[in-house]
């Protein structure tokens, strides 16, 4: 940063919704790879996604930490800006899914608070860091105008996948429940 060059007000927003959205996102994994901050760490969450038909629960427990953890320490430092975003985004695709039978509001277990955090982390992934971070310091050589596309195409991709296996497998688990009506049994036969 030179004298020629001073902050502007969209620096210091971005770096303020970075700094939060980073924050709260690397919490929120925190709690499920290590257990802290009340989390149920790897094992907890692991069990957790397994009873929500997310199998194998341990796999996809440590894929959704990482995206929030991981995703969000790289928003907060303001770091390889597009994957993180995308990566931080991605995982909350897959936490609204977990939360989408709920319905939309955050008091009865909704998708509100997750569908927000994803979209911050996808507009910052989208928007940059501004000159207050790392990607700026390091001249952007992790946040180049192609990465935006290929994370947010690979985050896409992934969060498209485990929610597919997911539908997939309850599908399979509904038709091998024994309490699953036959169709002879609805046909009236």
């Amino acid at each position: 940063m030179t004298r020629s060059t001073p902050l502007n007000r969209r620096d210091l927003g971005l770096l303020a919704l970075r700094t939060g959205t980073g924050a709260v996102l690397a919490a929120h994994g925190a709690q499920k790879l290590f257990g802290w901050f009340g989390g149920g760490g790897l094992e907890g969450t692991a069990k957790a996604m397994e009873s929500m038909g997310y199998r194998p629960g341990r796999r996809s427990a440590l894929a959704a930490g990482l995206g929030e953890a991981g995703g969000g320490t790289l928003l907060l430092l303001g770091l390889a800006t597009p994957a993180a975003g995308a990566a931080a985004a991605g995982a909350m695709a897959g936490a609204v899914a977990v939360h989408a039978p709920a319905g939309f509001f955050n008091q009865s277990g909704g998708f509100e608070y997750p569908a927000f955090l994803g979209f911050a982390a996808a507009t910052l992934g989208v928007a940059g860091a501004g000159r207050l971070s790392l990607d700026h310091v390091t001249g952007h050589r992790l946040d180049r105008p192609w990465t935006v596309a290929a994370a947010f195409t690979g985050a896409a991709l992934a969060a498209a996948a485990v929610v597919g296996k997911r539908v997939r497998d309850q599908r399979s688990a509904d038709a091998e429940s024994p309490d699953a009506e036959s169709p002879a049994a609805g046909s009236g036969a």
